[in-house]
């Protein structure tokens, strides 16, 4: 499976929330239509089916998740 660049999922990731944010204020047509087109495009990049699995990969293949995770450490 190919993989998005880091710079990438975090663009998408940035771009989901907020309009998530503005589809929560505005609830118009076009928000819903980007945030559909966001929401397919985190979920082929991701290599999931959902919006909540996308973005938990996405946010798990960022730099700064591997610094966080504990499985990284050697004894």
């Amino acid at each position: 499976m190919l993989m998005a660049h880091p710079a990438v999922l975090r663009n998408l990731i940035d771009q989901y929330e907020a309009l998530r944010v503005l589809h929560a204020e505005d609830g118009s047509e076009e928000v819903r239509r980007r945030m559909d087109d966001v929401t397919y495009t985190l979920c082929v990049s991701t290599g999931t089916r959902d919006i909540d699995s996308a973005l938990a990969a996405a946010r798990r293949r960022l730099p700064e998740a591997r610094t966080e995770d504990s499985t990284l450490l050697t004894a």
